[in-house]
C-alpha cells in the first residue's frame, strides 16, 4: 500500500471548499495538515464516510456542535439551534456532496473510488485507523469556526 501525498489530499480540499462555498455560502481558509489521533470530544458531531476502490479507508468530517448547527442553518436557510433529525440529515448530505465531488475529481485522475453512505457519531468517541495514519486538515471560516476533514486512506 502506498502512502498519501498531495495528489491524494488535494481533491478533498477542492471538493470541500467548493461545496461549502456553493451550498453554505462560506469561504474557508485551509489550515496546515497534521497527523491527529481519531479521538473526538463530547461537543463533536462526526460524519464518517468509507472509501473503497483504488483507495480504501475512511474520511471523517468533524464539527463542534455549534459549528454543525451553523452549517445546518446555512444549508436549510433557517435558524438551527440544536442537532435534530433535520440538521443531522443536512450535515450528512453535506458529507455526501463533498465525498461525491471528491470521487469525481479522483476519476478525472484515473483513480476509481466509491463511497459508502454516511454514518454519524457524536460525543466522546475514538476510532481505530491502524491501516493508515489520519491526516487532519482544518477548514476555518468566519474567523474561528472550524470544520476538520480527517482522511485515513491507503492506496494500491
Amino acid at each position: 500500500m502506498a502512502g498519501m501525498n498531495a495528489d491524494h489530499i488535494n481533491p478533498f480540499l477542492v471538493a470541500s471548499t467548493e461545496v461549502l462555498k456553493n451550498m453554505c455560502f462560506v469561504d474557508v481558509t485551509i489550515g496546515k495538515p497534521f497527523l491527529k489521533d481519531t479521538k473526538f470530544t463530547h461537543d463533536s458531531l462526526i460524519i464518517m464516510i468509507g472509501v473503497t476502490g483504488e483507495m480504501r479507508g475512511q474520511v471523517m468530517i468533524a464539527f463542534e456542535n455549534a459549528v454543525a448547527c451553523d452549517i445546518a442553518s446555512k444549508m436549510c436557510m433557517m435558524p438551527v439551534t440544536e442537532l435534530n433529525d433535520l440538521s443531522i440529515s443536512a450535515i450528512c448530505e453535506l458529507g455526501n456532496m463533498i465525498m461525491g465531488n471528491t470521487a469525481t475529481l479522483f476519476s478525472t485522475k484515473g483513480i476509481g473510488v466509491d463511497i459508502t453512505p454516511p454514518t454519524t457519531c457524536s460525543g466522546d468517541v475514538e476510532f481505530t485507523t491502524g491501516f493508515a495514519k489520519n491526516i487532519c486538515i482544518p477548514l476555518t471560516y468566519e474567523d474561528n469556526k472550524v470544520i476538520e476533514v480527517n482522511i485515513a486512506l491507503t492506496s494500491e
